[in-house]
């Protein structure tokens, strides 16, 4: 009777997410993961402290590049941590703490960070790429669970990450700690981002490539122009309309006046409600008036923004010397995919 009443009170779907986690042992794995790993994390935020900003100055005030070091799961989070630092501003490099001790400590010079990542803070492979940083007079910081631990000792600043336990079965194979290691990297690297203030520029020049690099870049960069620019006067006749927007593929035409000023657009949506005009009419019988425009110096993430806002599919760009005068156009299907169901101009 017990388990008749708890299961009346359920809703319909607490009772159809606990039917299917009784089907699927691995969704209440997966879920207890998850929730080991997020309730680490709220203890690794409330615990870091003034060493924290420590750390932090002390790559701010890096006179070369900061160095990650770390070997197994740990390796794997400092690589990461690198490209991160790197991305945001601050010169970074990988090192694979055993490959140091064959020769690629080299790379390591006089006024270099190092930042090495070992749970248990006894790992043997860091040991010698730490001796010989602290030789040159590099400052070390020690990411670990063991304060007691050699590399904590060794280190200026100890980030010590909260003894928790492992999400794997026996809580040996590293995952929530690699986790904690993970979001106090991405928490230096964004840290020292926020006080360099490094802004949507300069992450531009230092994701020239990608989507990032792509949505940062100016309309005027991947406008199309000149030759491949839609543009009928106001008088020209329908047939003729037809054939310009069909021989330049942006599936419109941009409607002018005597002084080259744009006066309206014709899209696949006005050519099917005009479809009685399509061989009397004019471009200006047939067009949308006003249509929306942007400046050339506008981010690409700008006129996705205002193409996504007005469900469009194209905006034509100018100059803010002539804002009536089109210089070119951008199409959304050159910077994103469009939204389902996205409405021709």
């Amino acid at each position: 009777m017990q388990m008749v009443s708890r299961l009346a009170s359920l809703s319909e779907a607490e009772l159809d997410d606990q039917m299917t986690a009784s089907r699927s042992p691995h969704l209440s794995v997966g879920r207890q993961v998850i929730g080991m790993e997020a309730e680490a994390l709220a203890r690794l935020a409330a615990r870091i402290d003034a060493s924290f900003t420590n750390a932090v100055d002390l790559i701010l005030g890096c006179r070369q590049r900061v160095i990650v070091s770390g070997i197994g799961k740990s390796g794997h989070i400092a690589r990461k941590i690198a490209a991160t630092l790197a991305a945001t501003g601050t010169p970074a490099l990988f090192i694979h703490a055993a490959e140091a001790a064959h020769g690629d400590a080299g790379m390591v010079s006089p006024g270099d960070v190092l930042i090495v990542f070992s749970n248990s803070g006894a790992t043997v492979e860091v040991q010698p790429l730490c001796i010989y940083a602290k030789h040159l007079g590099c400052s070390l910081i020690g990411v670990s669970r063991n304060p007691n631990s050699l590399l904590m000792r060794t280190a200026d600043i100890a980030l010590v990450l909260p003894k928790v336990e492992e999400a794997c079965t026996s809580s040996l194979a590293p995952t929530t700690s690699s986790t904690m290691m993970l979001a106090l990297g991405d928490a230096l690297a964004v840290a020292a981002m926020r006080a360099r203030g490094v802004s949507g520029k300069d992450i531009r020049a230092l994701h020239p490539g990608g989507e990032i690099g792509l949505q940062l870049r100016s309309v005027e960069d991947v406008m199309h122009q000149g030759d491949r620019l839609p543009l009928v006067h106001a008088s020209a006749r329908m047939p003729d309309v037809l054939i310009t927007m069909t021989e330049k593929r942006l599936g419109v035409a941009g409607v002018v006046d005597d002084q080259g000023r744009l006066i309206g657009i014709i899209s696949d949506g006005d050519l099917r409600r005009h479809a009685d005009e399509l061989f009397v009419g004019t471009a200006r019988d047939v067009m949308t008036p006003a249509p929306r425009t942007i400046l050339r110096t506008a981010r690409v993430q700008e006129a996705l923004e205002t193409m996504n806002t007005h469900r469009i599919t194209l905006l034509f760009v100018v100059d803010e010397r002539k804002p009536e005068v089109p210089i070119g156009a951008v199409q959304i299907y050159d910077i994103a995919a469009p939204l389902p169901e996205l409405a021709a101009i």
